[in-house]
């Protein structure tokens, strides 16, 4: 028995009316009656009122008899350095190596634990004196370094809450070709903030690790205000500033002024560009000759500090001297008359000693340019001013360049602009239509588009070409122009204006343009989509050449199988003087004469013969008319080359009538190799 009450057990007594009882009597029942009947010789001696337990059962059943409440965690760490400040004073001469660096550092540490806790300050401080609430402390050392009491220093804090911990403290100043330097440790709080007196002026100062707040100078100190980043080492760098003499130089001063002037019914808006380049010297503002009609509205630029006009002078002041590169933009307005002659007021830059740049006019409203006027000027692509100008899609602008020579060249700018009464404005349409397409068996398709246009109201005429179309060139009446390009990609042509009271010419505007598709099979289906007009267009005659080797037919649509018929319209029924025809019937000859759907005869002889025709006088006439044009060698802009249309191959002539603005007329063809023509 003594065995059995020996430890890991322990014996315990039912008595009643004891809590224990109640919880223990269930579960330590059955345990002891199976113990005592298996020993019941051996437990004679005692009452039936004790039962034997393992001592960790005991505490067990103890502990789900009376939970304890659960333990709160202990925080994730003990302390936290949440800000550093440095407010340090430099005295002395480091070349000498007397100078130091002497101050105050703050560091206010927030604890989080009840009870003594270490808080390691920054390592690398020379530290004098440390107070805690306005008494001494010491500061403990693990330690770790070598010699006598080296190691880290740490500040030992004995209740929860936050603590300001003042260091007085000292940090060598190193000396090096010229530049002096000082490093603040790197900390892990928060919050690092320096302020550095240095018992100097003219010094240049650069940082790393950190960035410079504030910078100021009296006469006897300078002061830097820095904050760190992040548990980078903050680290001053100063020198003593060098004489630059650039500012004392002669200044030379080289720019570009491009200005855009709009013609409007009311007022005149007048946008300006201005670059200006320091090749010498250091400019602290920069002139503006402006009109006495100008009035300035506006003065935009990163180096603008200010700006003022006064006796017809613009003087726009700068952030600092400048020396090098600067740009600013001129936004301002006049009064002009509504039409006839207006003088183009213009801008002009003083006390530069090279002058680029241009000026671009366009007429706002309903009107044109009809006479230029120009001193100083070239004649100019829209292109040549910059993208500021290119990028204006006005149909009625005109551009200059500045002729190169001296700066004080004199320049004077007048246009004539007409002007259109709303009593006079028509609805501009398209008489007729004409189409000649190539297709190729690759399925390549060659368009050439020509439209007899009426017009007294629009500036131009906006082409939507078929996806994926390839613009070759285009003209308005029988000259080449240069297309402009609207937001979605459509093609901007300018269009011709009748005067006021006068009924609208026709005349013709053509395009060409190349589709690629897929090739052509055995058999299969074609579709022609043709250009997409913001007019609408009474009639439509299409003249399309297919592969030799195909037969085509139409699928019923809006076209419609006709005769070939020349066109109506009188604007594009053009006679050659070469070879008497008319354009439409030399180009409709072939068709007319064999039966749809056979090979044309292609006569080459008649081209040659129509080559030798051209003259070397014509030649030399026409180099002469280019020289002309161009007196500096560059004509305004890249015009796009005239093609001829290839006609060649069987044909068919469709017709459709009426077709609505902003519609895109389409065929469907149906094709199939022919056997007989000896295709595979």
């Amino acid at each position: 028995m003594s065995t059995l009450l020996s430890k890991p057990y322990q014996t315990v007594r039912t008595m009643k009316n004891r809590p224990i009882l109640q919880v223990f009597c269930g579960l330590a029942l059955a345990a002891s009656t199976t113990f005592a009947a298996s020993s019941s010789a051996q437990t004679a001696g005692h009452s039936p009122g004790w039962v034997v337990l393992p001592v960790e059962e005991y505490r067990t059943l103890h502990e789900r008899a009376y939970p304890i409440e659960r333990e709160t965690e202990p925080p994730p760490v003990e302390a936290t350095l949440t800000r550093v400040d440095y407010d340090l004073h430099i005295n002395g001469d480091a070349a000498s190596g007397a100078e130091l660096a002497s101050g105050r550092a703050t560091l206010t540490i927030d604890v989080l634990k009840d009870g003594w806790v270490r808080v390691p300050i920054p390592a690398g401080l020379l530290v004098r004196e440390a107070r805690l609430d306005g008494k001494l402390v010491s500061l403990v050392s693990d330690g770790s370094g070598s010699g006598k009491g080296g190691g880290q220093l740490s500040a030992l804090l004995s209740h929860s809450g936050r603590s300001v911990l003042l260091l007085d403290i000292a940090m060598p100043v190193t000396a090096s070709a010229g530049e002096e330097s000082m490093a603040l440790p790197s900390t892990a709080s928060g919050v690092t903030r320096a302020s550095v007196q240095l018992s100097r002026q003219g010094v240049d100062v650069r940082l790393t690790g950190g960035l410079l707040a504030e910078k100021s100078e009296s006469e006897a100190e300078s002061k830097w205000v820095a904050y760190g980043r992040g548990n980078e080492a903050l680290a001053f760098s100063w020198r003593r500033k060098t004489e630059d003499h650039r500012a004392t130089q002669p200044l030379r001063l080289r720019g570009s002024l491009t200005e855009l002037v709009g013609l409007g019914e009311d007022a005149t808006s007048i946008n300006a560009e201005v670059n200006l380049e320091v090749a010498q010297g250091a400019a602290r503002e920069a002139k503006i000759e402006i009109p006495d009609e100008v009035t300035v509205n506006q003065v935009l630029g990163a180096m603008v500090a200010d700006w003022e006009v006064k006796d017809g002078e613009l003087s726009v002041t700068f952030l600092e001297p400048l020396d090098g590169t600067a740009r600013f933009v001129i936004t301002g307005e006049g009064r002009s008359p509504r039409d006839g002659q207006i003088a183009v007021p213009l801008l002009r830059l003083m006390s530069a000693e090279g002058e680029t740049g241009g000026v671009a006019v366009e007429v706002q409203g309903a009107g044109e340019i009809k006479d230029i006027r120009a001193e100083g000027l070239e004649s100019a692509d829209a292109t040549d001013l910059g993208e500021w100008v290119a990028s204006r899609q006005s149909p009625s602008l005109e551009a200059f360049r500045f002729r190169s020579g001296e700066g004080k060249m004199a320049r004077s700018l007048s246009v004539t602009v007409a002007r259109y009464t709303p009593q006079a404005v028509l609805m501009a349409n398209v008489e007729e239509a004409r189409y000649q397409v190539l297709v190729s068996r690759e399925g390549k398709t060659f368009v050439q588009a020509r439209y007899a246009v009426r017009n007294n109201q629009r500036n131009f005429l906006k082409i939507t070409l078929p996806a994926g179309a390839t613009l070759w060139s285009a003209s308005l009446s029988g000259k080449a122009v240069r297309p402009g390009r609207a937001p979605d990609g459509s093609v901007l042509l300018p269009l011709d204006k009748a005067r006021a009271g006068e009924e609208a010419p026709p005349f013709a505007v053509e395009v060409v343009y190349l589709v690629r598709g897929t090739a052509w099979n055995e058999k299969g289906q074609f579709a022609l989509v043709l250009p997409a007009l913001d007019l609408p267009v009474a009639r439509t005659g299409l003249l399309l050449y297919h592969p030799p080797l195909f037969k085509v037919t139409i699928e019923p649509g809006s076209f419609r199988s006709a005769p070939y018929a020349n066109p109506v319209a009188a604007a594009l029924v053009t006679r050659d003087v070469s070879t008497g025809f008319s354009a439409g019937v030399a180009q409709g000859l072939a068709p007319a004469l064999a039966p749809p759907g056979e090979p044309q005869p292609f006569d080459s002889h008649l081209k040659d013969e129509l080559k030798l025709k051209r003259s070397q006088s014509e030649t030399e006439a026409l180099l002469d008319k280019f020289k002309s044009d161009a007196p500096a060698g560059k004509r305004a802009g890249i015009l796009p080359i005239h093609v001829s249309f290839p006609a060649f191959g069987p044909s068919l002539f469709l017709v459709s009538e009426l077709t609505g603005e902003n519609q895109s007329p389409s065929v469907i063809l149906s094709f199939q190799r022919d056997k007989k023509a000896g295709g595979r």
